[in-house]
């Protein structure tokens, strides 16, 4: 058997998972048309360039939609789904299949949306559905991290009550299912948005885009960190096995 040092066990070591941790994060941008049809996702890729995550953190979905967002570079990928009820996804198991198409370490979801606006859903079955969709992200992947949107208000019709009503219940929601190795981050989308930063009544203008950002982007540095950190110690125990075998 050969023997080794043990400086120098910890160099090849430290070699080989510099090597390998290389490997760019999956990151999922999940939920309904204001995942999908919007500009938020160009804003958070163009912002993630001027940072030590660019070029490690690959966006993940089947829709590529484009957007008219006056970017031709940033990454497309999303799951998005325009009209799309969280409960129906959970129910009709798609997140699975997406998932498995599409594998992630990092999701964010803003959905609840359509569930309130078009079908006026019991916030205890929407709050029930995400249940679900968190436990199918576990599933697939039992260390991902999860950022949850508190959702944005709309601009029409009388739905912010009920909007308000899920949304006041998401911390405690998410507390009850938050795991170490799989944390759900809460991010307060709707506080400081307003009628004037939808373009019309439902969606994201530019105004809204940015604050859709300035509200992610926190939440997705700890998520981003968390799941490298994640990698980085597989990695690890994985080059100790090979050197000390």
């Amino acid at each position: 058997m050969v023997s080794f040092t043990l400086p120098l066990l910890l160099t090849l070591a430290s070699t080989a998972l510099a090597q390998n941790t290389t490997t760019p994060l999956r990151y999922m941008p999940f939920g309904d048309s204001i995942t999908e049809i919007i500009c938020w996702r160009a804003l958070l890729w163009d912002k993630l360039q001027t940072t030590e995550w660019a070029g490690n953190v690959d966006f993940v979905g089947s829709g590529k939609t484009e957007n008219n967002c006056g970017n031709t570079k940033y990454d497309r990928d999303n799951e998005g789904h325009s009209g799309f009820l969280a409960i129906n996804i959970a129910n009709q198991n798609q997140l699975d299949g997406w998932l498995t198409r599409n594998p992630a370490d990092v999701v964010t979801m803003h959905l609840g949306t359509n569930d309130i606006v078009q079908q006026n859903k019991p916030v205890a079955d929407i709050l029930a559905a995400f249940t679900k969709l968190v436990g199918t992200m576990r599933t697939k992947n039992p260390k991902t991290k999860i950022v949850v949107a508190q959702i944005i208000p709309m601009g029409m019709g009388n739905f912010n009550t009920k909007i308000q009503d899920l949304n006041k219940q998401i911390p405690a929601w998410a507390t009850g299912l938050n795991k170490t190795e799989s944390p759900i981050w809460v991010v307060d989308q709707y506080t400081g948005f307003s009628a004037s930063d939808l373009r019309d009544g439902v969606h994201p203008n530019a105004s809204g885009d940015k604050k859709m950002l300035d509200k992610w982007w926190p939440a997705l540095l700890g998520a981003f960190a968390a799941a490298k950190a994640d990698k980085t110690a597989a990695a690890a125990a994985v080059e100790a096995r090979k050197f000390v075998a």
